[in-house]
């Protein structure tokens, strides 16, 4: 999208700072569209300026942290028991906007955000997921103790395709465990994140605990930059971790950055045809492929007669394409022009390397959606395994067909993937799924389970390219990455005690 000025009435998005809704010091905007028929949702701020409204909010949140980080632990999650509520009595008008802004079908963006509730439940335990360790006597009269103290300035970068659950991945566990918190949402999907804010807004919280700052590039490299930020979260595309990752720890910052994936499914020939079809169709087209755990490489094995095969292609076809709000439908269209065009690009790329094109979704047209980014489910056979697609992230609704003689030669083929975020394995033999689960090589491991997705209590693990840093977000490795340990060694000798 270009920069453009401000030339009409429509709604320019505010920051949330210091517990205020502000306008931006960036005059400059673009358009936030609704990707199923190109509709301007609202205007964003976008531009080099954006820098001055991230330090803003850095200076509130330093501020408030001073107050914060000594209450105590249980004060600390009281506001959170009060969050969970609000989302679940505004799930629907939430559901809707990421519909609107990302999407993805209605029923997909309400299970998203419960998704998200889940994680302000699960940090709601901090108190307790905080506690740590003691040792009486580690020598005579000498006693030593680990305490966990808040980490200060955290912020959180968050991506296009889930931005009603991925913030929640970080925010509650940050807020909990005594920091606080500047969210920079994906300019793409803004308005998601904005009425969340609303209902932040409401709770018993010091101003400035919790900001919202738009923009770009911009923005996020202030962040990056600013030496009081201590600590940050991203999601995205693996060539952004990466950089995120390298700027931060340069900067000495504590980062946690998920990247891309190629995720791989293996079928033995044990499988149960149906059920395994329909839950890999479910994986592979759910919110159009946009998900960094949607199944793409999908590995037959010893499927002579092609049963499999025949068995997802009814599945992929069985997918209703259209707007996310209409009945009934299961997917929406991909996130921008731009990507759709790189998608069909890549199609047509597997085509030209040798694959044979089962199930064509290029050229898709919705009736009263014309001008919508869709495409339909796409199926790829006998994907060249030296080719580019084959290790390249298509982010769309695209299955690569592949057969292979042995589960062997199929968990040789997962291993040599760069990426690591997920790999399943179809199969009615535990002694195939105990083989699987142990040599595979991904974070986030299924068995007869189309999306490995980790409950909020477990972290969201990632491998290889997938992921840059040591802790994920989530459970226990949230709590982990945004405190800091301190080791308490004591003596009270008996001759310094006073005597009454």
């Amino acid at each position: 999208m270009c920069l453009e000025s401000n030339v009409n009435n429509m709604e320019i998005l505010k920051n949330y700072i210091n517990g205020k809704w502000v306008e931006s010091k960036e005059q400059n905007t673009i358009d936030v569209l609704n990707p199923a028929n190109q509709e301007v949702l609202a205007k964003v701020p976008f531009g080099e300026n954006t820098v001055n409204d991230a330090n803003a909010a850095v200076a509130a949140s330093s501020v408030a942290l001073n107050e914060w980080r000594n209450a105590p632990a249980m004060r600390r999650v009281q506001p959170l028991y009060k969050l969970k509520q609000l989302l679940e009595e505004n799930i629907d008008d939430i559901a809707r906007l990421i519909t609107l802004e990302c999407g993805k079908s209605f029923a997909e963006s309400k299970a998203e955000i419960q998704r998200g509730i889940e994680n302000v439940e699960t940090a709601c335990a901090t108190p307790t997921l905080m506690q740590s360790e003691f040792s009486e006597n580690v020598a005579p009269g000498i006693d030593e103790f680990m305490i966990r103290q808040p980490i200060g300035v955290c912020a959180c970068i968050s991506p296009f395709n889930f931005p009603g659950m991925i913030p929640f991945w970080f925010l509650p566990y940050a807020i909990a465990c005594g920091n606080s918190f500047i969210l920079k949402p994906s300019e793409k999907v803004p308005l998601t994140m904005i009425k969340v804010f609303e209902l932040i807004d409401q709770l018993d919280i010091p101003k400035g605990l919790i900001n919202l700052v738009h923009g770009g590039k911009e923005s996020v490299d202030a962040l990056l930059d600013h030496p009081d930020v201590k600590a940050i979260s991203f999601v995205g595309s693996t060539t952004i971790a990466r950089y995120i990752y390298q700027r931060g720890a340069a900067n000495g910052k504590r980062v946690q950055a998920q990247g891309g994936a190629k995720n791989p499914v293996i079928i033995m020939p044990d499988a149960d045809i149906e059920m395994t079809a329909r839950i890999i169709a479910d994986s592979v087209y759910g919110c159009a492929g946009q998900r960094c755990l949607a199944a793409s490489n999908i590995i037959t094995v010893a499927d002579d007669k092609g049963l499999v095969k025949e068995a997802l292609v009814e599945a992929a076809k069985s997918k209703t394409t259209g707007f996310g709000l209409n009945e009934g439908i299961e997917m929406g269209p991909v996130i921008t022009p731009e990507s759709k065009s790189r998608i069909e690009y890549l199609i047509g790329k597997g085509v030209n390397e040798g694959a044979n094109l089962l199930l064509d979704g290029r050229n898709a047209t919705i009736s009263g959606y014309e001008t919508g980014n869709f495409i339909k489910p796409t199926i790829l056979e006998n994907v060249p395994l030296d080719g580019e697609l084959i290790k390249t992230e298509i982010f769309g609704p695209v299955m690569s067909l592949l057969q292979m003689d042995s589960i062997d030669q199929a968990i040789d083929f997962v291993n040599g993937n760069n990426y690591g975020n997920m790999a399943c394995l179809f199969t009615s033999s535990g002694l195939n799924a105990r083989t699987f689960r142990n040599r595979a090589h991904a974070g986030n491991i299924g068995i007869n389970i189309g999306v490995a997705a980790p409950m909020a209590q477990f972290p969201f693990s990632g491998w290889g390219d997938s992921f840059f840093g040591d802790l994920h977000g989530q459970g226990r490795h949230a709590i982990e990455f945004f405190t800091q340990t301190k080791v308490v060694i004591e003596r009270w000798p008996k001759e310094w005690t006073r005597k009454f």
